[in-house]
């Protein structure tokens, strides 16, 4: 775990009063917070300087949140926790697929949020430490394609930028850093888990969304094939390794 200083989380919500009950809550234990009240005080405050999280209200007055999270998730690679009060499980899955980190349904517990806050950290470092240390490389390429690990980008052969949600990035670096090795569904669980009700029982449901993404004919899959009553492993001609 980090235990340098964090950059500020950003709280968007157009309540003030939530903003600032947060705000003060996170003081106390230590995480300095900005906040921003519409979408566009939320777009220039990430403008202008690096977040560590983002605590992001899905029902702003000027805006939709869900398209705010795209569009954040294609720009940035702070991670993000979606706060709402609608408790339809649709609605929790279309905010992580679209790029959430984890979902809190309002009213919530304020220890809870920083459960949560701590927990998303945790598995963002541990993709990234290992780029940060060095010992991972800049990149992947196989069969045409790239993927970025510092910008967390995938491009295909091409040009295009495929957009990943953050379960589907742990999970291209997981398969790409041990090609043709086969990897159970607890581990691919345990690299994507974002929303343990959600995600504890989609799995299968994520590499059929990756698959969608990579392969030429989904339904018959040739880099993401699946070994039955074993897991899934990465079946690409060659994956090259990009250090510079």
């Amino acid at each position: 775990m980090n235990t340098q200083p964090r950059a500020p989380v950003l709280i968007v919500d157009d309540d003030g009063s939530l903003c600032n009950l947060l705000s003060s809550y996170l003081s106390g234990h230590g995480i300095e917070s900005h906040m921003a009240c519409n979408v566009t005080e939320a777009l220039e405050a990430a403008a202008k300087r690096e977040y560590s999280m983002v605590l992001l209200d899905l029902g702003l007055p000027d805006g939709d949140g869900i398209d705010l999270t795209r569009h954040w998730r294609k720009e940035h690679r702070f991670p993000i926790i979606c706060m709402s009060g609608r408790q339809e499980e649709a609605d929790r899955v279309m905010g992580l697929e679209l790029g959430a980190d984890d979902y809190v349904i309002k009213p919530f517990s304020l220890r809870e949020v920083l459960a949560r806050m701590r927990a998303v950290w945790r598995r963002s470092e541990a993709v990234r430490s290992p780029v940060t240390r060095g010992k991972h490389p800049r990149a992947y390429r196989f069969d045409g394609w790239e993927l970025n690990l510092n910008t967390r980008r995938l491009f295909s052969a091409d040009g295009r930028n495929v957009s990943l949600s953050p379960s589907q990035f742990n999970l291209m670096v997981l398969f790409l850093g041990a090609p043709r090795k086969i990897v159970t569904r607890e581990e691919l669980i345990e690299r994507t888990r974002a929303f343990d009700d959600v995600y504890d029982r989609s799995i299968d449901v994520q590499m059929l969304r990756l698959r969608r993404k990579i392969e030429a004919d989904p339904k018959q899959p040739a880099l993401l094939r699946t070994e039955r009553g074993a897991g899934y492993y990465f079946d690409a001609l060659s994956v090259e390794e990009i250090w510079d």
